[in-house]
């Protein structure tokens, strides 16, 4: 395993979407940004000529040597510039429960410490989505306190979303240095 991570290209979606196997997938990955399942190439493509902007936002694809194996963006929250949100991580479906994920995220959170400038990391994770909390967990996204569960950043009302006929709340997390 060789794994970098590079500036997101636009055909990277030709593979990345493939991995979205099912409407509930789809959604813990990117909640209610794209509005129908499946999500295609042109789709992705779409959002980021809306979205990405390579200065407050940046996508990033990790290789395993030339092949794709997985997705991340980072972006600066509204209100505060010294923070990078992680948000759409995913690793190809082949490749799950091998290590990619926690590599993804540890590779993007060293890129916004070390070349974003950072200070701390934050993201929301599905309360449904228990190996992706598990996996930030792995990377460091701890409460110092607890270190079995997350980093509950107190909110005045929790994130939710309504998907697939529910509504899925978000925990926080978030990493500091």
């Amino acid at each position: 395993m060789h794994l970098t991570l590079r500036p997101y290209q636009p055909t990277d979606a030709n593979v990345i979407t493939t991995w979205l196997k099912s409407e509930y997938l789809m959604r813990q990955w990117c909640a209610d940004r794209y509005e129908h399942y499946p999500v295609t190439p042109d789709d992705m493509n779409y959002y980021h000529q809306q979205y990405i902007d390579g200065r407050r936002s940046v996508a990033l694809t990790m290789v395993d040597d030339e092949t794709v194996a997985g997705y991340i963006t980072l972006r600066i929250p509204a209100d505060d510039p010294t923070e990078r949100r992680i948000g759409f991580v995913i690793v190809d479906d082949s490749k799950r429960g091998q290590g990619f994920g926690k590599a993804l995220v540890s590779m993007a959170v060293d890129y916004a410490f070390r070349e974003l400038g950072a200070k701390k990391v934050s993201l929301g994770v599905f309360e449904n989505n228990p190996s992706a909390i598990r996996c930030y967990q792995s990377v460091g996204f701890l409460d110092s306190q607890a270190a079995s569960r997350p980093h509950r950043v107190v909110r005045q009302e929790t994130e939710s979303y309504e998907c697939l006929g529910e509504t899925w709340n978000c925990i926080e997390m978030e990493l500091s240095r």
